[in-house]
């Protein structure tokens, strides 16, 4: 079958309809872009496709930040960019070296620990408020899941999971959640664009696919944002959730 970009004709749609969810995952359902990450990774090469899938999901951040701007909690963003900043280093280091068998392992492993921690953490008590005061506890809290963060947005384009869990175990509602989740992946995906050119995961064959791919986000993020409204707070943490498991086992069984 004739190629175009690299990919077969059926291929190409199927990148497509990845490119229309992380419109979505990024204005609705943080996390549910692991399903796009798993169609990328199962047409592409397992490294290339995390280069080739980056400048997208910048697209969406920008189309996410535009919509809930205003909504985001700055303290937890600074409170988190330290450990990020940390856990982007580390997942450089093991993209270095490591194998993809090894990558999809370990991210996998983390999301499912983290869907758990949360989902125990939930039906142990009511969510507490967003916390405003940097207390040892919540520093901790916000290292841990920050490193985590970080390593598993730079080795496979996965953080988005683990920081829905942190944020929804620090009791946000949906628009502060989706405020903070927006400008918290347009800074950290931004940064991590250097790191993946000098690893050779962007380069021009990927950007020119890229070119072709980016505006099917347009689509997918104005779905998200109709139906967001639609979606009532406890379906929003329990889709959420879902989207993290899912992509944990996908990773895991591929």
């Amino acid at each position: 079958m004739h190629e175009i970009f690299g990919v077969t004709p059926w291929e190409f749609t199927a990148l497509a309809a990845a490119a229309v969810l992380v419109g979505f995952s990024k204005t609705a359902v943080s996390g549910a872009n692991t399903v796009s990450l798993a169609i990328f990774a199962a047409i592409l090469p397992a490294r290339a496709s995390t280069g080739v899938l980056l400048p997208i999901l910048i697209c969406g951040d920008v189309l996410a930040v535009l919509t809930y701007r205003r909504h985001a909690h700055w303290p937890t963003l600074w409170r988190l960019f330290p450990a990020v900043a940390g856990g982007v280093v580390l997942g450089t280091v093991f993209l270095a070296f490591a194998g993809d068998g090894a990558v999809r392992t370990s991210i996998g492993a983390i999301l499912l620990l983290m869907a758990a921690v949360t989902i125990w953490r939930r039906r142990k008590a009511e969510a507490p408020e967003v916390e405003e005061s940097a207390t040892r506890a919540a520093r901790v809290k916000a290292g841990s899941y920050g490193v985590l963060g970080g390593f598993t947005t730079m080795v496979a384009n996965a953080g988005g999971p683990v920081m829905s869990m942190y944020l929804l175990s620090a009791g946000f509602r949906k628009l502060g959640f989706l405020g903070t989740s927006a400008w918290f992946f347009l800074i950290v995906n931004s940064a991590k664009v250097p790191f993946s050119v000098g690893l050779g995961l962007i380069d021009g064959q990927s950007l020119l696919l890229d070119a072709a791919l980016v505006a099917f986000v347009v689509p997918g993020a104005f779905i998200g944002k109709w139906a967001v409204s639609r979606i009532n707070q406890r379906l929003f943490e329990q889709l959420v959730i879902a989207a993290t498991v899912l992509g944990g086992l996908q990773l895991l069984l591929r």
